[in-house]
């Protein structure tokens, strides 16, 4: 069992995909701060200085919060602002894998060797072909 372990672990997918999931965690966090730290603020401040993190409706009766974390700890909160935040999030890391996968495809389909026209069969070949399409008419 420990040497199918070692053989499945081994192969190459497994140690692509590994890596892959490192790397999607990194860039994730990468794409989160570009979200929260970069774009959130532009589209604030478009929006007349509205800070989307903290926009929730309270499910409670008790919440008189103004900010996210606090409305929290008061009780239930539908906090859709973050829900707005992560859906930005989300599409934009979407659209760069896109990129990414199309950039890989057209760099894999340029590798790829193009089809070649049909070598002409040496003379003898050709004479032997002609000589049994000859045959099988006569027959």
């Amino acid at each position: 069992m420990l040497n199918e372990f070692k053989a499945f672990v081994a192969k190459g997918n497994v140690m692509d995909l590994a890596v892959g999931v490192i790397i999607g965690g990194a860039f994730g966090l990468i794409v989160s701060s570009l979200v929260d730290d970069i774009i959130m603020p532009i589209v604030g401040a478009v929006f007349g200085g509205l800070d989307f993190s903290n926009f929730f409706i309270p499910l409670a009766s008790g919440i008189t919060a103004t900010t996210l974390e606090a409305a929290r700890e008061q009780g239930a909160i539908l906090a859709y602002g973050n829900f707005l935040t992560v859906m930005i999030n989300f599409l934009i890391l979407a659209w760069i894998i896109f990129l990414m996968v199309k950039a890989v495809n057209s760099i894999r389909a340029e590798d790829k060797p193009s089809a070649a026209a049909p070598v002409a069969p040496p003379a003898d070949i050709a004479l032997l072909t002609e000589i049994r399409d000859l045959l099988k008419k006569q027959a």
